[in-house]
């Protein structure tokens, strides 16, 4: 786990949110299990590979385990950030079987959405392969899961961008708009910081070149953000920059284009769909008979 994720796993209360998910899922019992199986039934489940990708989430699903029952004995064969292929087996587990039962689709929805994450994640930064840059994500989140998305992507090999609101001073179009300009944005951005005395980086969202001189010019920032440029513009305007600043670039990137982007030298490619817009891998918890 990455400096940055166990920073905010100390704001993340994992017993909260097992206790949310129960409650959204199981309420006054798990009928199903109660009803078919003898309350003092000891069963043991494998968690099964059924397509080949990044394994993401067992630190998660033993913390989740844990949680609901901490007699279950649970044999972990591999670890987070592993290449792994259809039939494989991630861990076995042993214990009540109605517990084990109950447990199943939390388990299963953590560890596949995770597991897609890193996989998206593990291959965008394959493309960039030779280049400096580091592919990030964005708060395109599903509420409530931002953590273990944010995990994920740092599985895959990915970072983080800011976490939230709360960490990181992102100055976006609608802010520049709103505040009357660029540099006025800059100006009360810098100004919030000093009255307040915080420490925070500032990042600004440019949409021209143009808009990178200004920036350039004003100073102030620690990164600036190319959003939906070319790669032609974004060669331009890291010439511009001259490691100045951080540069990140931003909009309309897909595995397509990714390269091209990474080969202009900025440090960071956030991918908003990294997060929002991802395929599950395909686990499965089997009964071991």
């Amino acid at each position: 786990m990455s400096s940055y994720i166990l920073l905010h796993e100390k704001h993340f209360n994992f017993k909260k949110f097992v206790h949310r998910a129960f409650k959204e899922d199981v309420r006054e019992g798990d009928h199903t299990a109660l009803a078919t199986i003898p309350a003092g039934h000891k069963g043991k489940m494998q968690l099964l590979v059924k397509e080949d990708g990044i394994i993401a989430g067992i630190t998660a699903a033993v913390e989740i385990l844990r949680i609901i029952d901490k007699s279950i004995v649970v044999k972990v064969l591999m670890k987070d950030g592993r290449k792994v292929k259809k039939g494989d087996i991630v861990f076995t587990l042993e214990g009540n079987t109605q517990t084990l039962l109950t447990a199943e689709r939390l388990i299963l929805n953590v560890m596949q959405r995770m597991s897609g994450i890193a996989t998206k994640t593990k291959y965008l930064q394959s493309l960039c392969k030779g280049t400096k840059a580091k592919v990030i994500d964005t708060r395109k989140t599903t509420p409530g899961f931002r953590f273990f998305e944010k995990w994920a992507v740092v599985i895959g090999g990915g970072a983080n961008h800011r976490y939230g609101l709360f960490d990181m001073i992102l100055i976006k179009d609608n802010h520049i708009d709103f505040a009357g300009g660029i540099v006025q944005a800059i100006n009360a951005a810098n100004s919030y910081i000093n009255n307040k005395k915080l420490q925070l980086n500032i990042e600004v969202e440019t949409r021209s070149l143009n808009d990178v001189k200004k920036v350039l010019k004003r100073g102030g920032i620690q990164r600036i953000m190319l959003d939906n440029y070319t790669p032609a513009q974004t060669k331009e305007a890291v010439k511009l920059i001259k490691r100045r600043f951080e540069v990140e670039s931003s909009g309309g990137i897909t595995e397509k284009n990714i390269a091209d982007y990474a080969k202009c030298g900025v440090d960071f490619i956030s991918v908003g769909s990294l997060t929002h817009h991802v395929k599950s891998l395909d686990l499965s918890l089997k009964a071991i008979r």
